[in-house]
């Protein structure tokens, strides 16, 4: 896949197919994934000038969340909102070249503010790239934020992910994964 500023839906769905190559990172398939379109990505600028990503999803009341988390009271975990910012961490390291299969690796804080509910019509992402490693794995660090209503709710520093080679599933017979 080209190397663009911006990503649409369908962009996206190929990008869980490995459009980057088959040793890139993927994004997750529906339901996992918490993008819908990537409005803006750029690898200067941002908080940091190492880069920066605006992106976003749609709500939906009829999401899978929503009817489960929790009953007659539904919100969107927090959970699923802290996942698309790793999802959109991993893309970026992708993005710029990197190659290994995505994993996040924590986060350094995060608070939360508000909350997503099924009336909201769209969730705002908001990465500010702080740091990148290529040697000798891909890693990368963000501060993010995400909105909703125009009002950020959650404050996630230090967002890791990893891109890790040679995984396989399963491992060979007494073999452990290197992560």
């Amino acid at each position: 896949m080209e190397k663009k500023q911006s990503y649409n839906n369908t962009e996206l769905m190929k990008c869980a197919d490995g459009v980057f190559g088959s040793e890139s990172g993927k994004l997750p398939l529906p339901p996992m994934l918490m993008v819908d379109r990537i409005k803006k990505i750029t690898d200067d600028g941002g908080k940091f000038n190492k880069g920066f990503i605006h992106a976003e999803m749609d709500i939906n009341p009829k999401k899978w969340f929503f009817d489960c988390h929790f009953k007659d009271d539904p919100v969107m975990p927090g959970c699923l909102g802290l996942d698309a910012l790793w999802q959109l961490t991993g893309f970026f390291l992708s993005w710029m070249g990197g190659i290994g299969k995505g994993r996040a690796l924590g986060c350094g804080e995060v608070k939360f503010k508000g909350q997503i509910r099924p009336h909201h019509k769209k969730v705002t992402y908001r990465l500010d790239i702080k740091k990148i490693i290529t040697k000798p794995i891909w890693m990368g660090l963000t501060d993010a934020t995400v909105e909703v209503a125009d009002r950020t709710i959650y404050f996630a520093k230090n967002v890791q992910v990893g891109l890790f080679e040679n995984l396989v599933y399963p491992p060979p017979p007494g073999e452990t994964e290197p992560f």
